[in-house]
């Protein structure tokens, strides 16, 4: 029998005091070098400020909100078919797919810093456009493809 996993415990970052922040700073950091990490997520903040003239966690969070998918498809095995379920995403995944999606986004842009490109990709996310929308909405597509075989949900 294996053990639960147990979750670590994360502080919140040292500007903002949100831990939100800190988890997306965690996830923007490459090889452990998480002081250049926290330089390109507060110099994207510094760029959305700049160029918003909104405050940029509103910008950060409201971002997040419309890149964060609520239905997803997993496989499930019934019977030697395979059938793409349709299920609801829970929080923790929620906010990771979001993260995972935004941070993409950035790194698939080409010819700037780092820090400019998740600046764009989180103000487009803010309008509902860019790459993380596009996926989220992949999956919504998806989903809503495979609506018969949500009665194979657990």
């Amino acid at each position: 029998m294996r053990r639960a996993y147990k979750k670590h415990k994360i502080e919140p970052d040292r500007i903002y005091n949100d831990l939100e922040v800190a988890k997306f700073v965690n996830k923007v950091m490459d090889s452990g070098r998480k002081t250049i990490a926290q330089k390109i997520v507060y110099s994207a903040f510094d760029i959305i400020k700049q160029q918003t003239k909104k405050e940029p966690l509103e910008v950060f969070k409201a971002a997040i909100e419309n890149a964060s998918p609520i239905v997803e498809v997993k496989p499930k095995r019934v019977g030697g078919a395979t059938y793409q379920v349709p299920m609801e995403v829970r929080g923790d995944r929620r906010l990771a797919l979001a993260f995972r999606w935004l941070i993409e986004g950035a790194r698939n842009k080409k010819g700037k810093p780092m820090a400019e490109k998740l600046a764009a990709e989180l103000i487009d996310c803010t309008n509902n456009q860019g790459n993380a929308i596009k996926k989220k909405n992949d999956m919504h597509r998806m989903a809503e493809a495979n609506k018969a075989f949500a009665h194979f949900a657990r």
